[in-house]
């Protein structure tokens, strides 16, 4: 079984060198945005891996940008929390601190992580790319509606109503693909092409040379410590990061409130089963201090 208990663990990375965290939508959870893996996860009776690839976006690509013009309104609505900004501060204290972030709702920049230590594995919500991959990519658009068809996805209801956007027996807005955000490259060039989200798809590949400079830093020597924080690391490349940080040494720290999650783990590593929001203040502190959320 793995270790618990917070002051030994505390004693242990204020010792640490070289850090690596992995995160997923765990880290985000306390910050009120879902997700999609737990019990209900579902969009209008949509698997959301189901309208994640290129081939959906083909077929509907109205249907898919409002998933995620609602997931940009979500994201854009949510704060970073105590754990987002303690993982800032871990980076600004530890200059050999790399954290890998499978997220894709923009939290993470928001809570001023620096982006030398900050690789986000899967894209950011607020990116825009030619879907035809002409290389047009407009960063940060942090508009909302991103144009009047996805105004829709925007709108904000009491809690006691449901947004029709997520009601399944209403039928979703037909868009026009000409009414969709276009790339402009393709427009000078007399041709038609949607900007879509600038995130990783299934089936894609991740950013150019992002694969080869997080191995090319865990190839540099030992590392004492391996954060995973709110994620079954599932997913590959992410999931191959535990194996590869435990082959340089690191012991293991899981953070996430499912206890399945502790799987794999060892006698040497730690498991901290609740709230990364909660914890990762609290076994940073003595690096980073107390943990201030702005209003």
């Amino acid at each position: 079984m793995p270790r618990t208990d917070v002051n030994e663990f505390k004693q242990l990375i204020n010792g640490s060198t070289r850090i690596l965290a992995l995160c997923g939508a765990g880290l985000s959870a306390a910050s009120g945005l879902p997700t999609f893996r737990g019990a209900g996860g579902l969009w209008r009776n949509h698997e959301p891996t189901s309208l994640a690839t290129p081939e959906a976006f083909a077929i509907d690509p109205g249907l898919v940008w409002l998933f995620y013009a609602w997931r940009r309104h979500m994201a854009l609505k949510a704060k970073p929390n105590k754990a987002h900004y303690a993982l800032a501060e871990l980076a600004k204290k530890k200059e050999h601190f790399l954290c890998l972030s499978q997220n894709v709702d923009g939290l993470s920049p928001r809570a001023s992580h620096p982006t030398r230590s900050l690789r986000l594995l899967h894209g950011n919500l607020f990116d825009l790319k030619c879907f035809n991959q002409c290389g047009y990519i407009e960063p940060n658009v942090l508009r909302d509606p991103l144009c009047p068809a996805l105004a829709p996805a925007a709108e904000d209801y009491p809690p006691d109503q449901t947004m029709p956007l997520l009601d399944p027996t209403i039928p979703t807005p037909k868009i026009k693909l000409s009414d969709l955000p276009q790339c402009p490259n393709c427009k000078e060039e007399g041709k038609a092409s949607p900007l879509r989200p600038g995130v990783v798809w299934f089936g894609e590949n991740l950013p150019d040379g992002m694969l080869e400079e997080v191995d090319d830093w865990v190839e540099e020597g030992k590392i004492d410590v391996m954060l995973v924080i709110g994620t079954a690391a599932a997913v590959y490349p992410a999931a191959g990061y535990t194996q590869m940080a435990k082959a340089r040494g690191a012991v293991v720290a899981v953070f996430n409130p499912d206890v399945s999650a502790r799987a794999g783990l060892g006698g040497n590593d730690f498991f901290f089963q609740g709230d990364s929001a909660y914890f990762l203040p609290k076994v940073l502190e003595d690096i980073i201090g107390e943990v201030n959320v702005p209003e």
